[in-house]
């Protein structure tokens, strides 16, 4: 598609009559304020609809004759304009930072993950010494191995490493994404009150170890949200519909990521415990922990389906979870246990109580999100 010159002030755009109906067209009027501008829309003899560019949005772009323009359906009944080189430039961009001999490996990754969440697809960093701390390097290349999805070190220096985002939004949608995290956090949660329930500190072990898994995809997810938020085209292409999608997985993706930590705290506090705890009690425990892992992974699975009743029959639950969390500490109130076991106990039956609140906060979403669907 090309700009087409008119005169000497006027730019005009050509956009096929499948896509806005007649009534949108028409029904618009020229006014211009600071904010926007609204153009009457004409027709050719050919049947095509035009549309003049405002001459001072041309004109600081550059735009001149023969010169591309790119469309993007923009949801909600939005049409994204954009210069093709502008478009171009979207798809990849890359960064450097200086890293000094005395930073701190932490803050090193701290700026490598910020730069990943802001989209760059290459970053490179480079050393004022003559080569890298191997500290430094060591520990970049661990991070990414462990907890940045599709990312690989591909050029290294004695000076400069550089690291590039190899995997496109197309090939992992946000809600694959979040279906991966979400497994592995239901597993961990499973894994850690089993744990408790059979004293098997190895378990425990092993649920500390699926943390990374679950961080991973989390960064991912929050780096693709970014994205689509910059770019409705992205949005499209991530099976997203609207800005509303945008925050909703991103409290999501915040809520699993949190379920996640408490699993890992469950985990710790069963490895920490050194004394045994009475079995009716344990039992009373488990419970609690698998009604708060039912209601978590039920929450999500109304935003799979994008229920709303399914979402407002769980936050129905929310009463039965209050009740056996009382039981559980009337119980405890009534018999002799150590102190610091019982210190343990209260760690974990408050993180129990925080996955039920987590989960509550997804189905909130989903009620959101879903609310004015015509389907519910």
């Amino acid at each position: 598609m090309h700009v087409k010159y008119i005169g000497l002030y006027s730019y005009l755009f050509y956009y096929s009559s499948n896509i806005l109906t007649v009534n949108q067209l028409f029904g618009a009027s020229i006014m211009k304020d600071d904010k926007f501008e609204v153009r009457k829309v004409q027709i050719t003899g050919g049947g095509s609809f035009i549309v003049s560019l405002p001459k001072r949005w041309a004109m600081e772009r550059r735009l001149v004759r023969g010169d591309r323009v790119v469309f993007s359906d923009g949801g909600e009944g939005s049409l994204i304009l954009s210069p093709m080189e502008s478009f171009e430039k979207s798809g990849s961009s890359e960064t450097m930072f200086t890293v000094h001999p005395l930073m701190e490996p932490e803050s090193i990754i701290r700026r490598v993950v910020a730069l990943y969440l802001i989209g760059f697809t290459v970053i490179r960093m480079k050393t004022t010494q003559d080569r890298f701390e191997s500290l430094h390097s060591d520990y970049v290349k661990d991070f990414v191995r462990r907890k940045l999805v599709g990312t690989e070190v591909v050029s290294e220096s004695p000076n400069e490493l550089t690291l590039q985002v190899l995997i496109s939004y197309p090939e992992l949608s946000v809600d694959s994404a979040l279906r991966r995290m979400v497994t592995v956090t239901v597993a961990m949660l499973r894994d850690a009150v089993s744990a408790l329930a059979t004293n098997d500190v190895f378990l425990a072990a092993e649920v500390l170890k699926m943390e990374d898994e679950v961080d991973r995809f989390g960064f991912y997810i929050v780096r693709q949200l970014k994205m689509a938020s910059q770019s409705p085209s992205i949005m499209k292409h991530l099976g997203l519909s609207s800005g509303r999608d945008i925050i909703g997985y991103r409290l999501v993706t915040k809520s699993v990521e949190r379920v996640a930590d408490h699993a890992v705290k469950i985990a710790e506090n069963v490895k920490a415990m050194r004394k045994e705890t009475p079995q009716r009690l344990l039992r009373n425990i488990r419970e609690l922990g698998e009604e708060a892992t039912r209601f978590f992974e039920d929450s999500v699975r109304a935003l799979y389906k994008r229920n709303y009743g399914d979402a407002d029959e769980v936050l129905k639950r929310m009463n039965l979870f209050k009740s056996l969390e009382e039981r559980v500490l009337k119980d405890m109130s009534g018999q002799k246990i150590d102190p610091i076991q019982m210190s343990f106990l209260r760690l974990i039956i408050e993180s129990m109580r925080r996955v039920e609140e987590y989960g509550s906060d997804i189905a909130e979403v989903v009620l959101n999100l879903t609310a004015v669907s015509p389907e519910q």
